[in-house]
């Protein structure tokens, strides 16, 4: 009586009490579930009048209609959830479930025990990260074949811990390790990430190229460990530590001693991006700014540092020698702007630090052009730009706060000068000196670089479940 898809939510309900079968359409699953006595009562709700016709045609065949009570309702918005111990929205798409278990558990407190099952057409993956988000956790997920598809079921019920789920294990599932079908359908899904790899690196758009390849990768082999001391000495090999700033503090500043899988990328380890490492179960985290700048004279449990080694958590934080290095900021810089920008020379180092270029475009370059690219770069809404020329021809940049460099730019014959974190002062000798200033932000100019971190981790180590931290974002507001 029921395809392969609502048998599956058929296995999963519980039969614990009364069922909700939101969505119920023919009430096909309603009927299953009364007729074989899993449960004595069930709530079949819709939104249409014309699927609950349906559904009345099939309770009314089957003389169950003193046991299936039909409610036209929007989602659960007008469905008592007294008794109910499952509810199964199956048929529908993961975002739109997602929407209604959010919208029900705004509205009214979900009965202590109530299990969720749930059949999502399209984006699993949205459903499974918004369910954790949400304080649930899937407990079973099985695949299912019909024709030439593949289709997810899972149960979710309460969960004891805060947790979050990475964008990989959000799209990975939690099928068990010998569910056939469950491989097959992670085979099917790594195809289509390397499909999208090859349009990516197409379209110039390695980064996110390497990510696909790299997640495709992990479909069809699973998440792995790497020895920690690797990591580090793979990045040494591309930042090296020792090029760093004498008053920097680069390097593997927290050292759980334990191999890694999850790895959280972020430009800041601040509260934020603890949270989400604690959260997602991350082992190492990767920032550009060092957790631990000045000498400690005392720690408290609020502390980031106090945090990452109760959690057993590295911290490998890599700045000025990032800074430097053509895999870090100012290199990634200079490579965006050669993609959009034809070079008349080749590019120079600002001065003897080497944290910052000059260059030259083969033409003048309108400012207004010029600013939108700076956003479309840095990913910023504004830009604070000074008075003066109207278009540039040959700029210098250095990522985060390059105020003290501006002389140096100026001396060089520059017409403009892209960095951030500009003080008052600096913006009057531009003035005098008739230096175009554009000032992106410190956030803005240097956070590109965690994708660029991501890249090469992923590139070198597959394996590894490298995520980008959801909490680097601009610390400042704009009203």
């Amino acid at each position: 009586m029921l395809d392969i898809r609502l048998q599956t939510c058929f296995d999963l309900v519980a039969g614990e009490g009364t069922v909700c079968d939101v969505g119920t359409d023919h009430a096909l699953l309603a009927a299953e579930l009364i007729r074989s006595g899993k449960c004595e009562r069930v709530i079949a709700s819709d939104i249409k009048e014309g699927p609950l016709d349906s559904a009345r045609r099939t309770v009314e065949k089957y003389g169950i209609a003193d046991k299936v009570e039909l409610v036209l309702s929007n989602g659960l918005a007008d469905v008592s959830l007294d008794g109910v111990s499952d509810v199964v929205i199956a048929g529908m798409g993961g975002e739109t479930i997602a929407e209604i278990i959010s919208n029900s558990m705004v509205a009214r407190e979900i009965p202590t025990g109530m299990g969720w099952v749930l059949q999502p057409m399209t984006k699993p993956e949205h459903l499974r990260k918004a369910l954790y988000e949400m304080g649930w956790q899937i407990t079973d997920e099985r695949a299912v074949e019909d024709g030439d598809k593949i289709y997810v079921v899972m149960r979710a019920e309460a969960s004891s811990e805060i947790r979050s789920l990475t964008e990989f294990e959000s799209r990975y599932g939690f099928f068990s390790d010998d569910d056939e079908t469950a491989r097959k359908y992670r085979m099917r899904e790594a195809e289509q990430m390397y499909k999208v790899s090859s349009v990516l690196t197409e379209a110039g758009k390695e980064a996110e190229s390497v990510h696909f390849r790299a997640m495709a990768y992990k479909f069809e082999n699973g998440a792995d460990f790497v020895s920690l001391n690797d990591i580090y000495a793979y990045l040494d090999t591309l930042y090296p530590f020792d090029t760093q700033e004498k008053w920097d503090n680069s390097g593997l500043l927290v050292n759980a001693e334990l191999d890694c899988c999850k790895v959280l990328v972020t430009l800041d380890i601040d509260k934020r991006a603890i949270d989400e490492a604690e959260q997602k179960a991350e082992d190492l985290v990767i920032s550009h700014h060092p957790v631990i700048f000045s000498p400690l004279k005392k720690v408290n449990r609020k502390m980031p540092v106090y945090r990452l080694v109760q959690n057993d958590i590295s911290a490998i934080c890599m700045h000025t020698n990032a800074d430097k290095s053509q895999f870090g900021t100012n290199g990634l810089i200079l490579r965006e702007l050669g993609r959009r920008f034809e070079f008349e020379s080749e590019p120079e180092y600002i001065n003897s630090e080497e944290c910052g270029y000059i260059c030259t475009f083969k033409e003048s370059i309108n400012v207004g052009t010029f600013a939108e690219a700076l956003k479309s770069i840095f990913g910023c809404e504004y830009i604070r730009v000074s008075e003066g020329a109207h278009t540039v021809k040959k700029i210098g940049f250095c990522s985060g706060s390059g105020g003290s460099f501006l002389e140096d730019i100026a001396a060089k014959g520059c017409d403009a000068y892209v960095t951030g974190d500009i003080h008052h002062d600096k913006w009057m000798t531009a003035e005098d000196t008739g230096l175009k200033i554009f000032d992106c932000g410190h956030f803005h100019t240097e956070n590109p670089v965690i994708w660029e971190f991501r890249r090469v981790l992923e590139e070198k180590y597959p394996q590894l479940d490298v995520e980008i931290a959801e909490s680097s974002t601009d610390p400042c507001v704009y009203l």
